[in-house]
């Protein structure tokens, strides 16, 4: 019996993905007598007109079957007298592409259906994109539906020449293109007579067939490090799958990026001790001395993997809100996990032509490719070159929901060449000079809402207590650093970056920065929080739209009513309030003086620890 092949099924929305797979279990007897006796029942009360409805036997969901969709991924475990199988069904619907992401990321081949009626979709196009992108280079296209064109070979010839258009740009191991009906059984697992101008194999004969090309990953030995164990005081190992290579007790490793080295003394899988472990093996590993190894840290034999904070990735986006240079997400690359921003997006690639367009932002279901910066050195690799270390998705901060899946194209110079440079004098030691604990003390609010009054106030009273400060007020940052920003939502974004980064640098400086920004978005604010660290303290001004008009001495909100200023916070777009700030105050009715005050009691325990 071959190797265990993993693979999915896939294609725009009823093409007849899991009416094939269905069909293809029960023809080739996979069903128990229990679950053929289910699917008999079940299609007798469905809409399959009192006829087997295949698709039942992967689609479990309720709503799947309400609907007539696949909207989860099915998987199947099967096997024939040549091989062992696992099906991904992927649902084919739009909505639900992150889904079909997943099992592509799981499979070595893909079979991609098209409806013979219609011929290649946008989804159908997508979907190739999609599978290629996450490391498939072997792709099955199943022509389904044959019957309800009268099985015409030309109708097959018109797709087979769309087929061969659309993935010229993709260089597979392995193309295939089979006439099938799923509904009737037509070469799905047999040589159908009623299509007797083709002479190829039917699907499951191919799939019994076909070697998929081995992998491309180095065959050097590396393994990202998930954990550390230590039960006891002797005994302390290091946990991994192999994702490449083999490991022997007596040979010498490399932890990346550290670049110690030690030699291996022991190996176990399980609770198992061997001398030798190979590539999928989950391992722990012995080393004959200590040396700084942790979650996220690689370990190789040879050469190695690159290591660069610097890189541009080809993402698939996956989020309702659309990805914008500037933000701030959690990268997750082999083991590693780490802040990262999206510096710039280079192009997005059109799913109907394949060319590169020009972008400045994605929205779901595109995929780009992008410039992405991390905060610090990791361990990386071309996905060409190795899968494991040159897969990542992109987590939101706050949401902590999977924005985007995809593959590193090339690790860029640049970035990667620069390095923060520490001197003697460090934050602290500016800090006892001056006295003073450094923070950033962030006024947020509407407009009109008293952010810069009370700045303003605020700085004064620290500065007849001897603190040292330095303000950083909306307009006068606009009217320099940031001049060549406008008030779209990207250079929105690059304008709480900037300012977030020179509040640091003051603080790195010693300095306590006062900062009166509108800072509408939670996402902004939380980035800010990130770059400045433990220094950031958050000030709601929480004053009602209704007073903040009524103080309008510009007449802001009155242009922005009649609408001669667009996206004005409060009015044209949206004001998102602090959901956990550090202090809270409303100047409705209060002095400045009595806010401040209330302000300098609660900044305290910062002032003063």
């Amino acid at each position: 019996m071959k190797d265990l092949l993993k693979f999915l099924t896939c294609g725009s929305v009823d093409d007849g993905k899991s009416t094939l797979i269905g069909h293809m279990l029960y023809d080739s007897k996979q069903l128990y007598a229990d679950q053929e006796q289910a699917l008999q029942l079940d299609s007798r009360v469905g809409s399959a007109n009192g006829q087997i409805d295949y698709s039942l036997l992967l689609d479990g969901l309720m709503s799947e079957r309400e609907q007539g969709i696949t909207i989860d991924v099915a998987y199947r475990y099967f096997k024939t007298e040549a091989r062992s199988y696992i099906v991904a069904d992927a649902p084919g619907h739009e909505e639900y592409t992150r889904n079909m992401a997943v099992a592509a990321s799981f499979a070595q081949l893909a079979v991609i259906l098209i409806d013979a009626s219609k011929g290649v979709q946008i989804q159908t196009r997508r979907h190739a994109r999609i599978c290629y992108l996450m490391g498939i280079r072997d792709m099955v296209f199943a022509v389904n539906k044959m019957d309800m064109v009268g099985y015409d070979r030309q109708r097959f010839k018109e797709i087979e020449g769309a087929i061969h258009e659309m993935t010229e740009p993709f260089p597979l191991n392995s193309l295939t293109i089979i006439p099938v009906s799923a509904t009737a059984g037509d070469n799905i697992t047999e040589h159908s007579d009623r299509m007797p101008w083709y002479n190829g194999l039917s699907l499951l004969e191919y799939l019994d067939q076909v070697e998929i090309a081995p992998s491309t990953d180095s065959a050097e030995f590396t393994m990202p490090v998930q954990r550390v164990c230590r039960p006891n005081a002797s005994f302390r190992g290091f946990q991994g799958q192999i994702e490449s290579g083999s490991v022997r007790v007596g040979d010498e490793i490399r932890s990346l990026p550290s670049g110690e080295t030690a030699t291996v003394t022991g190996i176990l899988t399980g609770f198992e001790e061997v001398q030798e472990a190979v590539a999928g093996q989950p391992v722990t590993i012995q080393l004959g001395r200590e040396i700084d190894i942790s979650r996220g840290c690689v370990l190789v034999k040879g050469k190695g993997h690159p290591i660069s904070e610097s890189f541009t990735a080809t993402l698939l986006w996956m989020d309702e809100s659309p990805l914008m240079p500037g933000v701030n997400y959690i990268l997750k690359l082999g083991t590693k996990m780490i802040n990262a921003t999206v510096m710039d997006i280079q192009y997005k690639v059109d799913i109907h032509s394949g060319h590169h367009v020009p972008a400045d932002r994605l929205y779901k279901n595109e995929i780009g490719v992008c410039s992405i910066l991390a905060a610090e050195k990791i361990i990386l690799d071309t996905f060409e070159k190795s899968q494991p270390m040159g897969g990542l998705i992109l987590i939101d901060q706050v949401t902590n929901h999977t924005c985007a899946g995809g593959t590193v194209k090339a690790i860029t110079s640049g970035y990667g060449d620069l390095f923060w440079h520490n001197f003697d004098l460090t934050r602290e030691t500016r800090s006892r000079n001056m006295g003073q604990n450094p923070l950033t003390i962030w006024f947020t609010g509407l407009s009109g809402s008293g952010k810069s009054t009370l700045a303003n106030a605020l700085e004064k009273r620290l500065y007849a207590m001897g603190r040292h400060t330095m303000v950083l007020d909306g307009d006068n940052i606009r009217l320099g650093l940031n001049r060549d920003l406008g008030f779209s939502e990207e250079d929105r974004i690059e304008n709480i970056r900037r300012i977030a980064q020179v509040a640091k640098l003051m603080n790195d400086a010693g300095l306590i920065v006062l900062t009166a920004f509108i800072s509408p978005f939670h996402r902004d604010r939380d980035n800010a929080r990130k770059i400045i660290g433990d220094s950031f303290i958050e000030v709601y001004v929480n004053t009602p739209l209704e007073e903040c008009e009524r103080r309008d001495i510009k007449q802001l909100y009155q242009k922005a009513r009649r609408g001669e200023i667009h996206d004005f916070t409060g009015v044209s777009s949206p004001y998102e309030a602090p959901e956990n700030p550090d202090i809270v105050v409303d100047t409705t009715g209060r002095t400045v003086e009595a806010c401040v005050s209330d302000i300098l009691e609660k900044l305290a325990p910062w002032l003063t620890s």
